[in-house]
């Protein structure tokens, strides 16, 4: 019987350093042959450069000359990454230095080996092994070989192995659309119903399900199966006073049996973990400041923030019928029986938005501005669309998806009387982060809004739950087919207490190229991004935007983020940590995923 050849996270680490070192043995002689650290990187450098020159080089006599290019050109991009992290400005600038620990390692100082996890060293084998372009892709795709009709034949044949390569993942995965799905809503239904002794009608009044929202660990038992952690993370939550929230309606997307593939995500959300709770907690007992994006920095006035030219974020509540456990403001946002509205802030806001005349677009968020009652949103509306050089409103809720009943036709018409085409546009920007949350009565409420001629707007946040394999993908192809417009994918903000959400920017960067390029364009409309505190988005695709700079002990790589607005003033970078790519396929091999779908993810920086 053929033994199981293991994966990457299964090799111990001393495996793990002998192949790092036989990626390329040269640099560990050279290691060793240097008397000193900075004769290290003089070497380092030199043994880069040539390497570098000898794949620009068309007359080279090295073994590089008939590599493809593709693989030359990975090759050059590794070999830059490699010279940023062993710059000793990326060194200063980082406070660590990763050559020091090859360094002592190649010669055996003591404790060097300990000092380093195994995503240290896995970083290092896939850059090593980058630099010479052994990548180890799975096949050549000859373009240029046939022509005319047979090269059209190939090439539809390569193409059709591309798209069923798509479908066949796509047929794996569940969405809230289902004849399955929504058979097992409608039982969930029944049963949130039956416990709290109300109606079908009561059901599709949305009111009923804000006063009934699920804030306390006895409810939720008696409606759905929790194991252990999940149970351990609620009662951390009420022991730490910090809020969690779930509508009737997103219970009903649970499985009712206990946790499942189709609503993991789901129930994460939602259900503060162990793991956050205490974060959130020593956060506030060290008094650290959890406004990771440095609203208190960006905002002119109270309820008002601003990071980019033309538009503002009006802030005009500071709760959620439900509070998802990832949000950037889980600083601020609190209890729905605790939330305010100050008529006095909010007209103060809108007075400062009026005479600002650079300001032609308004995002009406919080919390969620849905929550409030009809009247309330019409005031804030009104006044916003009253300001001449107000050209666009958009409305920030995530009431689409977490009660959809709150979309009644007043709310629609009433938001809809502001759109006035070539003048004005009233848009609704949502977050759908699982096709599971797309269902027959969200796929209702969508029909109306985009019949009162609003467009709706996605911007998923990107996290472990929905990073698997062709998961965003298929979110994608579920929102367009609904209505929703891919608009952004975040990067998961890289806030200490929501890491059970964070994924490596690779990821992110792989998702784009590898599963939403095989989607047709008008598909595929949502820009990858990351948040950098104070400032504002910056795209994920470009070198100009972000570049690695050193990889940290345990694996993390720490990138040097250069804002939006760089090629137009001198403005500061950005250090972000991410988490290590090592760490997160240890995570995913862990929940049964095959972590060599993932292989080429160590190529994006």
């Amino acid at each position: 019987m053929t033994k199981k050849k293991q994966v990457l996270v299964e090799l111990g680490k001393e495996e793990l350093l002998e192949k790092m070192w036989a990626a390329d043995p040269v640099i560990k002689q050279m290691l060793i042959n240097s008397e000193n650290l900075e004769k290290a990187r003089d070497h380092f450098f030199i043994y880069l450069n040539e390497l570098e020159r000898s794949y620009f080089d068309i007359y080279t006599d090295k073994p590089y000359l008939g590599m493809h290019p593709v693989e030359k050109n990975i090759a050059k991009e590794c070999i830059r990454v490699l010279k940023n992290v062993i710059r000793t400005e990326n060194e200063v600038l980082t406070k660590g230095s990763a050559l020091k620990h090859l360094y002592k390692i190649a010669n055996k100082r003591k404790g060097a080996f300990n000092a380093v996890e195994p995503g240290f060293l896995s970083e290092f084998l896939y850059l090593f092994r980058g630099i010479h372009g052994d990548l180890k892709l799975p096949e050549k795709v000859d373009l240029l070989e046939a022509s005319g009709r047979k090269a059209g034949e190939e090439r539809s044949r390569q193409l059709d192995k591309y798209s069923g390569f798509l479908m066949k993942h796509y047929n794996r995965m569940k969405s809230g659309l289902d004849q399955s799905s929504i058979r097992y809503q409608q039982k969930m239904k029944h049963k949130i119903l039956d416990y709290f002794q109300a109606t079908e009608e009561d059901w599709k009044d949305y009111q009923w399900h804000l006063k009934h929202v699920i804030k306390d660990l006895k409810t939720l038992q008696s409606l759905v199966t929790l194991d252990s952690e999940e149970i351990e993370g609620l009662k951390l939550a009420i022991q730490f006073d910090i809020p969690f929230h779930i509508t009737p309606y997103y219970l009903s997307l649970f499985s009712q049996s206990g946790r499942s593939r189709h609503d993991k995500g789901i129930r994460a959300m939602v259900m503060p973990s162990v793991t956050y709770c205490h974060n959130v907690n020593e956060n506030r007992l060290k008094k650290t400041d959890m406004d990771f994006m440095g609203e208190k920095s960006t905002s002119p006035i109270d309820a008002v923030t601003r990071r980019y030219p033309q538009i503002v974020i009006l802030k005009p509540f500071d709760t959620c019928p439900q509070i998802c456990v990832y949000c950037q403001r889980n600083w601020e946002i609190k209890n729905i029986n605790e939330a305010t509205v100050t008529r006095s802030k909010i007209n103060k806001a809108i007075k400062w938005i009026k005479n600002d005349p650079y300001v032609t677009e308004v995002l009406i968020t919080g919390g969620d501005p849905l929550t409030l009652k009809n009247e309330t949103i019409l005031e804030i509306v009104k006044a916003v669309a009253a300001i001449d050089h107000v050209e666009r409103i958009r409305i920030g809720t995530r009431t689409l998806i977490t009660l959809p009943f709150r979309w009644d036709q007043e709310l629609i018409d009433t938001l809809a009387k502001f759109n006035e085409y070539g003048r004005r546009e009233v848009c609704i920007i949502t977050h759908f982060e699982y096709a599971m949350e797309i269902t027959p009565d969200i796929l209702e409420v969508i029909g109306r809004i985009r019949k009162a001629g609003m467009s709706i707007y996605n911007q998923e946040v990107f996290t472990y739950y929905n990073s698997k394999k062709f998961e965003t993908a298929f979110l994608r192809r579920m929102m367009k087919l609904s209505g929703v417009d891919p608009y952004y994918t975040f990067n998961t903000k890289g806030k200490a207490e929501t890491i059970d959400f964070r994924v490596p920017m690779a990821r992110i960067q792989q998702e784009r190229k590898e599963e939403a390029r095989l989607q047709s364009g008008i598909v595929r409309t949502d820009e990858p991004v990351f948040n950098v505190p104070k400032l504002g988005k910056t795209h994920l695709r470009a070198w100009q935007d972000h570049e690695p700079v050193m990889i940290k002990q345990s694996g993390e790589r720490i990138y040097r983020f250069y804002p939006w607005e760089s090629r137009i003033a001198i403005v500061d970078d950005y250090l972000y940590t991410d988490i290590p790519i090592y760490d997160y396929l240890k995570r995913l091999h862990e929940d049964g995923e095959d972590i060599r779908k993932y292989r080429s993810i160590w190529y994006y920086f």
